[in-house]
């Protein structure tokens, strides 16, 4: 069906303006078609008269053929004093190739005489001379009216005449732009409001966060008949970022019931965030409204017990319906139903009436006051309910180890000696006793490679376990501990209790472990000997 508001992404190039964003070729046609299978309506890809990279991702373009999307190349106006036929940039853009060009001119004022240093009819006459030539090589013409806002603010008649300009040209649509991030919702409404009144062709909205409103402003333009919406995924772009259209398709289709990306693709909106996240190498920031892993969590225990008796009491929308799902967390806040749900969700069959149900909770608010935390540590917190809940030992226990590092070489500034981390470790299963000697980059990794030699043996599939990521966290750096100095009355030092999370992988699952203490070798056995023993009973309950 006809979309209602169409989606213009321009992650490939306004959002690659964002700091430490920086597609290669390869990295954008991926991006590409993930977002024509996603279903948005237009991908900008570039300004092929800007770099050699966007040169070559037309040309590698035009190789694809794109479903849903129609794919635009981005450039401006002509230059003052030069005709249209003769710019370079121009040209450029009618080589891209691409069924849609957009361009940008300028609406302020202050930015004609400013910056374009040129006269006011100039400026009109290269936005129309520019749209008039694209359209005559059979373009469809997207005008972005740069600085729309704060031009309109400062001079409303001279900005009316340049969207006017592009639309007498030919232009197809003529898109808003809140080019500083600046504006608040009430004043993007009324002047939009004003380019609707002015204008025949479709109005389209381009804002920015600066202060934190590109979405909110997006949405204040469509109330009041913007049909179009510029954005990025995430919202990358520069400075603090452009209006994230990852928030935006959720509240069109789902908030204000209009029509715009297919509905099944809203069940893939989670899956396309963090796709994008993952080839510009970020980390997904997990408080992103709609498809963050926060965003359908629930912590405090009257949440929780309101949630597990009608969903919709602490939440908007089912989680299922962007690709999302319902988080219990786990803490000292916790109460009977955060429990419950958690080792429902972890495999084990509890109820509210279960009589360890008082035991695990108090154990867990009991650690979470020693330091430990279980949000993203769900391998020990399995653990911890299992224990409880069958009352068995553990398949294995390290009855002692020992850490040794030595330095090979001059310690001094500069010097190139290495340091070498050995671990001893000895273990039991049952009536067994293994003892193993490694060596590591470091004591954690020492120790993870004799813990993995004196268990081998006795399971095999630990071979397939991994370390993924190791984190350290001080929980409490200005606690100073006195210790004695031999041979004096002199006491010093500092100890600082530690928190240590371990995330491992079979291959398959992922999971996190925890471990605390003063002692920052104790805190990473503990987390590893939790992220081995949940390996091996992961699927046991």
């Amino acid at each position: 069906m006809k979309p209602e508001v169409e989606i213009y992404d321009t992650t490939l190039r306004d959002g690659s303006q964002g700091e430490g964003i920086n597609f290669s070729v390869a990295d954008k046609l991926r991006i590409a078609e993930r977002l024509d299978s996603f279903g948005v309506h237009y991908i900008e890809g570039g300004w092929p008269g800007s770099n050699p990279k966007d040169i070559e991702f037309f040309a590698q373009a035009k190789k694809k053929k794109f479903k849903n999307a129609r794919l635009a190349a981005f450039g401006s106006t002509r230059r003052k004093g030069v005709t249209v036929e003769c710019d370079d940039q121009v040209r450029l853009l009618i080589e891209a190739a691409t069924p849609v060009v957009t361009i940008y001119g300028k609406t302020s004022m202050l930015h004609v005489k400013e910056v374009l240093r040129c006269m006011p009819e100039e400026n009109l006459a290269m936005i129309a001379d520019t749209v008039r030539f694209l359209k005559e090589n059979g373009k469809f013409v997207i005008y972005d009216a740069e600085h729309c806002f704060d031009g309109y603010k400062l001079d409303p008649a001279y900005a009316i005449a340049t969207w006017q300009a592009a639309e007498k040209a030919g232009a197809d649509f003529v898109v808003l732009c809140d080019t500083n991030g600046g504006c608040l919702p009430r004043e993007i409404a009324e002047i939009t409001a004003v380019a609707k009144s002015k204008l025949k062709c479709k109005v389209g909205i381009h804002t920015h966060d600066d202060i934190g409103l590109g979405v909110a402003n997006a949405l204040a333009a469509l109330e009041v008949g913007a049909v179009h919406v510029q954005g990025t995924v995430n919202g990358y772009g520069e400075r603090t970022g452009n209006c994230n259209l990852i928030s935006v398709i959720p509240c069109v289709a789902l908030k204000m019931k209009k029509r715009c990306v297919p509905t099944a693709s809203l069940r893939k909106l989670k899956e396309l965030s963090q796709f994008v996240d993952e080839i510009a190498n970020i980390r997904h920031n997990p408080r992103l409204p709609w498809v963050g892993s926060a965003a359908f969590s629930h912590k405090g225990g009257t949440h929780v017990n309101a949630v597990q008796k009608l969903a919709a009491s602490y939440e908007h929308i089912e989680p299922q319906l962007v690709g999302n799902e319902r988080t219990v967390l786990v803490s000292d806040l916790s109460g009977r139903s955060n429990i419950v749900m958690k080792a429902q969700e972890l495999g084990f069959k509890i109820a509210n009436d279960t009589p360890e149900l008082k035991n695990i909770l108090s154990r867990i608010k009991e650690l979470e006051h020693a330091g430990y935390e279980f949000e993203a540590a769900e391998g020990s917190l399995a653990l911890l309910i299992r224990r409880r809940l069958k009352n068995e030992k553990p398949p294995f226990v390290v009855e002692t180890y020992h850490v040794s590092m030595r330095r090979d070489g001059a310690i001094q500034k500069g010097s190139e000696g290495k340091s070498i981390c050995e671990a001893t470790v000895r273990v039991r299963v049952g009536d067994e006793v293994a003892h193993r000697v490694a060596e590591g980059d470091g004591p954690v990794n020492a120790l993870d490679s004799a813990l993995r030699l004196a268990l081998g043996k006795f399971f095999p599939k630990l071979k397939k376990v991994q370390l993924t990521d190791y984190k350290v966290r001080i929980l409490d750096g200005e606690k100073i501990v006195p210790v004695s100095i031999p041979g004096t009355d002199a006491h010093s030092g500092t100890a600082s209790k530690t928190r240590v999370l371990i995330e491992s992988t079979d291959g398959k699952d992922e999971w996190g472990t925890v471990g605390v203490s003063t002692n920052i070798i104790e805190a990473s056995l503990q987390a590893l000997v939790d992220s081995l023993e949940y390996g091996l009973l992961k699927n046991v309950r």
